[in-house]
């Protein structure tokens, strides 16, 4: 085989290998991974699914990210010490489980305007997320939806 050929099928090895292996990673990739926007779309948070098997979601982007001319901050949060960390990049979904085909329980979800915590399930629906925070039992709660913002 002539050297330009060996060159050729090398690269068209590598090629193939490079294709297998982000369609593999797309196809692992859960259907609440990704850019959402709030209720009220003042923010978009980036839903992940992390190395512990469990969903967690930060603020990725802010329609209003300056206060007084400063960026936000966790102005609200009940822990004094946390009050001046940043409000882009803040966490504000933690520990989800999947359960079942379209149902995410287990997690929390933070409200920087109250600076609460509170327990919650997620419910896909196709552009949609419905988002259940609640104290106890979840028949005490509130459900916000959010939709994809990709």
């Amino acid at each position: 085989m002539s050297v330009s050929k060996k060159h050729f099928v090398r690269f068209a090895l590598i090629l193939l290998t490079v294709v297998a292996v982000s369609i593999n990673a797309k196809a692992q990739t859960d259907k609440i991974e990704g850019l959402w926007y709030n209720d009220v779309k003042s923010a978009k948070i980036q839903i992940t699914k992390e190395s512990n098997g469990k969903f967690y979601g930060k603020v990725v982007w802010l329609k209003e990210p300056l206060k007084n001319g400063k960026p936000k901050v966790d102005e609200m949060n009940s822990d004094e010490k946390l009050r001046s960390r940043p409000r882009l990049g803040l966490p504000v979904l933690a520990d989800f489980v999947k359960d079942g085909d379209n149902k995410y329980t287990g997690g929390t979800i933070y409200d920087p305007n109250n600076g609460k915590t509170y327990s919650c399930k997620m419910t896909y629906k196709g552009e949609t997320l419905d988002i259940r925070g609640y104290i106890g039992i979840s028949l005490f709660g509130r459900t916000t939806t959010w939709s994809r913002a990709e």
